[in-house]
């Protein structure tokens, strides 16, 4: 970790970071939001020349691990801010739906009644038909927030996993879904 860690962050242009070290927090503004992100112990920063420099104040390996890590999290919110992050989602299966509606998404995955989801403020929701499949629908989730982001397309993936006979459910895009043989007729 501590490779990664002793590498500067680059600040591009429209981004601005500064770093208290009065509350110890990370403060990153851009185009697309606001993040922060408390500094771990033993690891102070600074803001030189449009790059943020972190260092470790002692050699436990805890601080080794939290070197790395903030380095990280700092690099993922400047990404963030200034481009943002995005996660695609197949919803697959005939009779499956998905719209947005008034700040909720409003899905019907074959149970008995629709499952809505509330969609946090800084997380914007698409969905799309796909025009060459029938029962293919695409939902894009995007964001400043890498963590936010990953995690609301894991909580809504986890509704209708994909099942291995058909291929039908929630899969991300792209994802390999091992198909298993169904029964041999004889």
């Amino acid at each position: 970790m501590s490779r990664i860690g002793r590498q500067p962050v680059i600040i591009p242009a429209k981004v601005e970071v500064k770093i208290d070290p009065n509350t110890r927090v990370v403060h990153v503004k851009g185009p697309n939001g606001q993040l922060q992100q408390p500094i771990p112990m033993y690891i102070t920063g600074q803001v030189k020349d449009n790059q943020v420099v972190f260092e470790r104040e002692s050699e436990l390996k805890q601080a080794w691990a939290n070197h790395g890590l903030i380095r990280s999290l700092t690099n993922n919110m400047v990404l963030g801010v200034s481009k943002g992050f995005k996660k695609e989602l197949e919803l697959v299966g005939i009779g499956y739906k998905a719209e947005v509606k008034a700040n909720k998404l409003e899905m019907g995955l074959g149970f008995s009644h629709p499952v809505i989801m509330d969609i946090p403020k800084d997380i914007k929701v698409e969905v799309v038909k796909s025009k060459k499949e029938k029962k293919l629908i695409h939902i894009y989730i995007s964001g400043p927030d890498k963590m936010r982001v990953g995690q609301y397309a894991a909580n809504i993936k986890k509704l209708r996993r994909v099942e291995p006979y058909k291929g039908k459910g929630l899969r991300y895009a792209g994802q390999y879904v091992i198909r298993k043989a169904g029964k041999k007729k004889t």
